[in-house]
Protein backbone atom coordinates (compact mmCIF):
# COMPACT_ATOMS: atom_id res chain seq x y z
CA UNK A 1 0.00 0.00 0.00
CA UNK A 2 1.40 3.40 -1.01
CA UNK A 3 1.49 5.93 1.82
CA UNK A 4 2.43 8.97 -0.29
CA UNK A 5 2.28 9.39 -4.04
CA UNK A 6 3.29 13.04 -4.21
CA UNK A 7 6.79 14.25 -5.03
CA UNK A 8 9.56 14.68 -2.48
CA UNK A 9 9.59 18.43 -1.96
CA UNK A 10 12.01 18.88 0.92
CA UNK A 11 15.03 17.55 2.80
CA UNK A 12 15.35 18.70 6.41
CA UNK A 13 18.13 18.84 8.96
CA UNK A 14 17.84 19.29 12.71
CA UNK A 15 20.55 21.41 14.26
CA UNK A 16 21.61 23.06 17.47
CA UNK A 17 23.20 25.98 15.54
CA UNK A 18 21.05 27.14 12.64
CA UNK A 19 23.53 29.81 11.46
CA UNK A 20 26.41 27.34 11.27
CA UNK A 21 24.24 24.82 9.39
CA UNK A 22 23.15 27.53 6.94
CA UNK A 23 26.81 28.30 6.20
CA UNK A 24 27.74 24.64 5.83
CA UNK A 25 24.88 23.76 3.49
CA UNK A 26 25.42 26.94 1.46
CA UNK A 27 28.99 25.84 0.87
CA UNK A 28 28.02 22.23 0.12
CA UNK A 29 24.85 22.76 -1.94
CA UNK A 30 25.16 26.29 -3.29
CA UNK A 31 22.17 27.80 -1.50
CA UNK A 32 22.54 31.52 -2.15
CA UNK A 33 20.27 32.82 0.59
CA UNK A 34 18.27 31.47 3.49
CA UNK A 35 14.95 32.71 4.84
CA UNK A 36 15.09 32.37 8.61
CA UNK A 37 11.94 32.30 10.75
CA UNK A 38 12.69 32.47 14.46
CA UNK A 39 10.57 31.47 17.43
CA UNK A 40 7.76 29.73 15.55
CA UNK A 41 5.35 28.42 18.15
CA UNK A 42 3.11 25.41 17.65
CA UNK A 43 0.43 25.20 20.30
CA UNK A 44 -1.40 22.23 21.80
CA UNK A 45 -4.59 23.04 19.91
CA UNK A 46 -2.81 22.41 16.60
CA UNK A 47 -0.05 19.87 17.31
CA UNK A 48 0.27 16.45 18.92
CA UNK A 49 3.22 14.16 19.60
CA UNK A 50 2.21 10.50 19.79
CA UNK A 51 -1.39 11.62 20.23
CA UNK A 52 -0.66 13.98 23.14
CA UNK A 53 -1.04 17.75 22.61
CA UNK A 54 2.30 19.58 22.70
CA UNK A 55 3.45 23.17 22.89
CA UNK A 56 6.83 23.88 21.33
CA UNK A 57 8.93 26.55 19.66
CA UNK A 58 11.47 26.11 16.86
CA UNK A 59 13.66 28.24 14.61
CA UNK A 60 13.33 27.35 10.92
CA UNK A 61 15.46 28.35 7.96
CA UNK A 62 14.50 27.62 4.35
CA UNK A 63 16.60 27.64 1.20
CA UNK A 64 16.66 25.91 -2.16
CA UNK A 65 19.19 23.77 -3.97
CA UNK A 66 17.73 23.88 -7.46
CA UNK A 67 14.07 22.95 -7.10
CA UNK A 68 14.54 21.09 -3.81
CA UNK A 69 13.68 22.90 -0.61
CA UNK A 70 16.17 22.53 2.24
CA UNK A 71 14.77 23.10 5.72
CA UNK A 72 16.79 23.60 8.89
CA UNK A 73 15.07 23.19 12.25
CA UNK A 74 16.54 24.22 15.59
CA UNK A 75 14.41 23.18 18.57
CA UNK A 76 14.03 25.97 21.13
CA UNK A 77 11.59 24.57 23.67
CA UNK A 78 9.06 21.79 24.15
CA UNK A 79 8.85 18.17 23.05
CA UNK A 80 8.98 17.31 19.35
CA UNK A 81 10.40 14.66 17.05
CA UNK A 82 13.06 17.26 16.26
CA UNK A 83 14.17 17.70 19.89
CA UNK A 84 14.09 13.92 20.45
CA UNK A 85 16.28 13.34 17.39
CA UNK A 86 18.77 16.04 18.39
CA UNK A 87 19.07 14.64 21.92
CA UNK A 88 19.53 11.06 20.69
CA UNK A 89 21.69 11.58 17.57
CA UNK A 90 23.00 15.13 17.50
CA UNK A 91 22.59 17.39 14.48
CA UNK A 92 21.89 15.79 11.14
CA UNK A 93 19.54 14.84 8.34
CA UNK A 94 16.13 14.45 9.95
CA UNK A 95 13.44 13.89 7.32
CA UNK A 96 12.32 14.05 3.76
CA UNK A 97 8.92 15.47 2.95
CA UNK A 98 6.37 14.17 0.46
CA UNK A 99 3.59 16.42 -0.77
CA UNK A 100 0.17 14.84 -0.25
CA UNK A 101 -3.33 16.02 -1.08
CA UNK A 102 -4.89 14.63 2.10
CA UNK A 103 -2.84 14.27 5.29
CA UNK A 104 -5.57 12.36 7.12
CA UNK A 105 -5.83 9.77 4.34
CA UNK A 106 -2.02 9.49 4.13
CA UNK A 107 -1.85 8.92 7.90
CA UNK A 108 -4.53 6.24 7.69
CA UNK A 109 -2.57 4.51 4.92
CA UNK A 110 0.62 4.74 7.00
CA UNK A 111 -1.04 3.24 10.08
CA UNK A 112 -2.62 0.49 7.94
CA UNK A 113 0.84 -0.33 6.58
CA UNK A 114 2.23 -0.57 10.12
CA UNK A 115 4.10 2.74 9.91
CA UNK A 116 3.47 4.74 13.10
CA UNK A 117 2.37 8.35 12.88
CA UNK A 118 4.50 10.10 15.49
CA UNK A 119 3.59 13.78 15.25
CA UNK A 120 0.84 15.76 13.54
CA UNK A 121 0.02 19.40 13.28
CA UNK A 122 -1.05 22.39 11.28
CA UNK A 123 -0.32 26.07 11.09
CA UNK A 124 -1.67 29.24 9.51
CA UNK A 125 -5.27 28.15 10.13
CA UNK A 126 -4.68 24.88 8.28
CA UNK A 127 -2.78 26.41 5.36
CA UNK A 128 -0.24 23.69 5.97
CA UNK A 129 -1.00 20.33 7.54
CA UNK A 130 1.80 17.90 8.35
CA UNK A 131 2.49 14.52 9.88
CA UNK A 132 5.75 12.82 10.72
CA UNK A 133 5.83 9.06 10.34
CA UNK A 134 8.56 6.64 11.36
CA UNK A 135 10.90 6.35 8.40
CA UNK A 136 13.41 3.96 9.96
CA UNK A 137 12.26 0.95 7.94
CA UNK A 138 13.05 2.87 4.74
CA UNK A 139 16.38 4.20 5.94
CA UNK A 140 15.34 7.74 6.88
CA UNK A 141 14.75 8.80 10.47
CA UNK A 142 11.37 10.37 9.63
CA UNK A 143 9.12 10.96 6.65
CA UNK A 144 6.98 14.07 6.65
CA UNK A 145 3.66 14.08 4.82
CA UNK A 146 2.48 17.61 4.09
CA UNK A 147 -0.46 19.29 2.42
CA UNK A 148 0.60 22.74 1.27
CA UNK A 149 -2.16 25.29 0.69
CA UNK A 150 -1.98 28.11 -1.88
CA UNK A 151 -0.82 30.83 0.56
CA UNK A 152 1.98 28.62 1.89
CA UNK A 153 2.99 27.64 -1.65
CA UNK A 154 3.19 31.33 -2.56
CA UNK A 155 5.45 31.88 0.46
CA UNK A 156 7.66 28.95 -0.62
CA UNK A 157 7.81 30.32 -4.17
CA UNK A 158 9.01 33.66 -2.75
CA UNK A 159 11.65 31.90 -0.61
CA UNK A 160 12.86 30.02 -3.69
CA UNK A 161 13.11 33.23 -5.72
CA UNK A 162 15.18 34.84 -2.94
CA UNK A 163 17.40 31.79 -2.55
CA UNK A 164 18.98 32.13 -6.02
CA UNK A 165 21.16 29.05 -5.99
CA UNK A 166 24.76 29.88 -6.93
CA UNK A 167 26.13 28.28 -10.08
CA UNK A 168 28.50 25.32 -9.58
Amino acid sequence: MTIAEGPVIQLAWVTDDIAATERLLSEQFGVGAWTRLEDIRFGPDDTALRGVPVDFTIHVSLGYAGDLQLELIQPVSGETVHAEFLAAHGPGLHHLCFAVDDVEAACERAESAGVPVLMRGSMMDGEIEFAYVDGSASGAPYIELARIGPAMQAFYDDVKAKSETRPA
